[in-house]
């Protein structure tokens, strides 16, 4: 069969079989307006909790400042080439240094993308030999980067240190066997659950087992942590975390992501990651801009984004707990409202909630999570206000009691197709 012929005789998938009723409004929807807690979907104000957008530094007048006046100065296009060959300039290398020293570690290097980056990294440093320890949980970049590994791999239950050290004894022994290493692979907060990865229980066991700890700390970069640093420091483990993984899309409001880790790896990925070596530099304006955010980040002013973040992320888990919602272990800036229902009753209340109740949120049905499961997905940022969440909750409190009297229930996907 002719692959395009297959394609076009293919539902879709679980997901895009839906397509021509959803695209536009739950699927590619469009958001308008300047970056914050209030924006426009299709012509209407509506309170935006989908943006991880954490410390609210997209529109920082500062940032936003630094971000144009480097683009008109260095334009889109320098430096041009990859790192290796034309890419590389002073600020680059001062980025990594700042990273670096952020987090207490000897040398960083610069991704364009934190997903490619992450998966290459994983390519890179291992060999058929070594042997990858992961939590089943764990985000589709780490996975993606495992299923590039030509060695072996076992997943150990989400967030159950005794399933993980079952799975390090059975990884130590073939990695003896066969004259390789062992990686643990972790995050620091689960992006989707809003759960933290148990740092602390898994880096307690580096006294019964040889093996370096990898982690993915997206969502906890300049978060988590008294000054930020991270997951890590938020359970006081830098120095137990051998490699860390940061990206710059949530804290830092932009594109890109970084490693850190001792310098004689980060030398070895320099010349190894073929992410890196055979893809364009990041552009200057960027560069710029992430130093710029990081100072931010560092400072006092941090300091004060990110406790009006927690503020504001307390307020909101306190407030679902005490409504009755389930929103499970989430201690992060992701609170997840699990619901039970299928993906009509979900498009009936996201469908209520965006256009009654002015609030704009992600949904996740099947197969992301298991079926007869919804979650609405709140990100809170420090651009959000007290008074947004209490509007919030209010809203919530009465999509609950709808959802119980079964307003919502329906036979068919009504069509939501952007007119």
């Amino acid at each position: 069969m002719d692959i395009f012929d297959r394609i076009h005789e293919s539902t879709g998938g679980p997901i895009g079989q839906f397509r021509e009723k959803v695209e536009g409004y739950f699927s590619f929807p469009k958001l308008e307006g300047e970056i914050g807690a209030h924006m426009k979907f299709q012509g209407k104000d509506v309170l935006c909790w989908s943006l991880n957008n954490y410390l609210g530094l997209a529109n920082h007048p500062e940032v936003r400042k630094v971000d144009g006046e480097a683009a008109v100065r260095w334009g889109l296009a320098y430096p041009m080439g990859s790192r290796m060959l034309t890419g590389n300039t002073d600020l680059h290398e001062k980025l990594e240094r700042e990273l670096a020293d952020f987090e207490k570690k000897e040398a960083a290097f610069l991704f364009n993308f934190g997903y490619q980056g992450i998966v290459s990294t994983i390519d890179s440093l291992l060999t058929r030999h070594d042997v990858i320890v992961f939590d089943a949980e764990c985000h589709a970049c780490l996975l993606d980067g495992k299923r590039l590994h030509q060695g072996k791999a076992f997943s150990y239950k989400h967030n159950d240190i005794v399933s993980c050290e079952q799975k390090l004894k059975v990884a130590t022994k073939v990695a003896e066997e066969q004259g390789g290493g062992v990686l643990l692979i972790t995050e620091g907060v689960y992006g989707m659950t809003g759960a933290l990865g148990i740092l602390d229980q898994i880096a307690a066991l580096k006294k019964k087992y040889k093996f370096r700890i990898m982690i993915d700390d997206a969502h906890g970069f300049g978060v988590m942590g008294p000054t930020g640093r991270g997951t890590s420091e938020h359970f006081n483990v830098m120095d137990d975390i051998d490699i860390y993984i940061g990206a710059y899309a949530k804290s830092m409001a932009i594109i890109g992501g970084f490693i850190a880790t001792k310098k004689h790896v980060i030398d070895y990925l320099r010349y190894n990651m073929r992410s890196q070596i055979y893809a364009k530099a990041l552009p200057m304006p960027i560069v710029e801009g992430c130093l710029k955010r990081l100072e931010i980040i560092r400072s006092k002013e941090g300091d004060e984004l990110r406790k009006k973040l927690w503020t504001v992320t307390r307020r909101l888990q306190q407030g679902f707990r005490d409504l009755g919602f389930d929103i499970g272990p989430s201690e992060a800036c992701v609170t997840p409202i699990s619901l039970k229902g299928g993906p009509n009753q979900a498009a009936n209340i996201a469908y209520d909630l965006r256009e009654n109740y002015k609030i704009f949120c992600s949904i996740v049905v099947y197969p992301v999570i298991p079926p007869g499961m919804i979650i609405f997905r709140i990100i809170s940022t420090a651009a959000h206000t007290v008074e947004d969440v209490d509007y919030t909750l209010n809203a919530f409190k009465e999509i609950k009691e709808k959802l119980d009297r079964g307003e919502y229930d329906s036979e068919e996907l009504r069509d939501f197709t952007v007119k």
